[in-house]
């Protein structure tokens, strides 16, 4: 028998500290990497786009592969391969949190469209502001204090 999933999730990964240490300069260079440590984990990239102090990741995941273990993938490959690029000299890591969100097939569109829209997107709000405003939408309980 045939086992049918589709699981989107909408990812946020936040530099450390929030510190704006994503040169824009060959930053298509670091999307292909993730890409790639998406592909080999089984899952299926649809847009990645961000800014100096985190990046938005729409993204499939196999089923057989947790959350937690897919995006610490993503974040530990990553990471390796910006401190040894000369594109990324300033960064110094990820924080050690996410935010991720299920999507569904017909939201799907809206949120490639927003993700691909983050330069313009970020010219009237904030990351903080942002980040706050998507964890009010999801109807989470979070603590100000950890959005630095």
């Amino acid at each position: 028998t045939m086992s049918y999933t589709q699981i989107y999730y909408h990812i946020i990964l936040r530099t450390k500290g929030s510190e704006k240490s994503i040169s824009q300069h060959n930053v298509a260079h670091l999307y292909r990497y993730i890409w790639g440590i998406i592909e080999n984990r089984k899952g299926k990239l649809y847009r990645i786009n961000g800014i100096e102090d985190h990046i938005h990741i729409l993204a499939s995941v196999h089923p057989t592969i947790p959350l937690a273990n897919f995006i610490k993938d993503i974040k530990v490959a990553s990471t390796l391969w910006m401190k040894s690029s000369p594109d990324f000299t300033l960064f110094k890591g990820w924080s050690v949190g996410y935010a991720a969100f299920t999507r569904s097939f017909r939201e799907r569109k809206s949120v490639i469209e927003y993700i691909k829209n983050q330069q313009k997107h970020h010219q009237r709000e904030t990351s903080r502001e942002e980040i706050i405003r998507i964890l009010k939408e999801e109807g989470l309980d979070f603590d100000e204090r950890f959005l630095s």
